[in-house]
């Protein structure tokens, strides 16, 4: 099985971050990981709201521009619709939060040809300098598993 590049994945310039409040807490780390990086990031979260002073769009076809990748770290049973709404919105880079992918969204995205990250925390990628996320990407690694 060839290597999946992750940090690949955090080139892009916009991001949809999809959450659901409602269910389970949003996931502001990665929400303001990506800020903190600069880049362009929407919260969507069909409970509405605002997600750290910001609006929060229900869904993706809501959002005020097309974003070039999408988040998804909801509960696990919503994975799948969510992976079928970014395909509609015409959204091909995908990351499924670890131990949020099902078989079944997985392969719908394969079906549709998505660039698919799952398996592994978002967070490990996005926040600078020691903490319990790097030293999880240090033995994700030290594993070969990244």
């Amino acid at each position: 099985m060839p290597k999946v590049d992750y940090e690949s994945f955090w080139e892009k310039r916009s991001f949809a971050v999809v959450g659901h409040r409602a269910r389970k807490n949003f996931p502001r780390l990665t929400y303001r990981g990506l800020k903190r990086l600069g880049k362009a990031v929407f919260p969507v979260d069909p409970s509405g709201g605002e997600v750290e002073g910001d609006k929060a769009y229900a869904d993706l076809e809501a959002l005020p521009q097309k974003v070039d990748a999408v988040v998804l770290e909801l509960p696990k049973e919503e994975t799948e619709s969510w992976v079928a709404k970014a395909a509609e919105a015409g959204i091909k880079d995908v990351w499924i939060h670890m131990q949020r992918e099902t078989p079944e969204a997985l392969a719908l995205a394969k079906a549709k040809g998505m660039n698919v990250r799952s398996g592994t925390c978002a967070v490990m990628y996005l926040e600078p300098g020691p903490s319990y996320h790097s030293i999880h990407k240090w033995i994700m690694k030290l594993l070969g598993k990244y």
